[in-house]
Parts: structure tokens; C-alpha cells; sequence
């Protein structure tokens, strides 16, 4: 008996999708083509958690309970350096243009 599982495009959730080919590591590598997509091709499962959304969402999350940089990264199995350029990301342009100094009274 065969299943047919549709796939859908992370990015776009368009399931007019195709095979294209194997990653380095043997993963299964998927090619929209819906036009309008923002990325053409996509990897179901990750092979490092650090890449996934909710990951990344967690991070922020976290970040913002107060947890250190190096808690978050033992916490979710992924790299100091993967947090960090994360957090970098998320930066929002308020708090910098926050730390701007005033024009002085005269």
C-alpha cells in the first residue's frame, strides 16, 4: 500500500513541490515552485536544532525571562554562538536610537 504525505513549503505553504536532490548530510532537499516564494528550496527536518523557528523563538523568550546566554544554550542543546547571533538578529532599532545623545540646551 502506498502513502502519499503532501508536503508543504515552510515559507510560502504552497504544496506544489518537488524533489531536488540531497543535502551533504543525506537529508531529503524539497524545491518550490510557487514563484512568489522567498526561498526556492527547504529541508524538512534540521539536522541542528539551533535552526528551527521555534528555537529561535525560544531564544528571544528566554532572553527576555532574564536567562543568561550561556543557560539558554545549555538548556536547548545548541551553540553559545548560535544565541548569540540570534539575540544580534532580534535587535529591535528603538534601543539604539534610544542611546543617541540630545542636542544640549542653550
Amino acid at each position: 500500500m502506498t502513502v502519499w504525505v503532501a508536503i508543504e513549503c515552510p515559507h510560502c505553504h504552497s504544496t506544489e513541490v518537488t524533489k531536488y536532490g540531497k543535502s551533504p548530510v543525506g537529508k531529503q532537499r524539497y524545491c518550490c515552485q510557487n514563484v512568489d516564494c522567498p526561498y526556492r528550496t527547504f529541508v524538512l527536518t534540521q539536522t541542528y536544532p539551533g535552526r528551527t523557528r521555534e528555537v529561535k523563538q525560544q531564544i528571544v523568550e528566554m532572553t527576555l525571562n532574564g536567562s543568561g546566554v550561556r543557560d539558554i544554550a545549555r538548556v536547548l542543546h545548541i551553540s553559545l554562538t548560535t544565541v548569540i547571533q540570534e539575540l544580534k538578529k532580534t535587535r529591535t532599532p528603538q534601543a539604539s536610537e534610544s542611546k543617541t545623545p540630545t542636542a544640549a540646551k542653550t
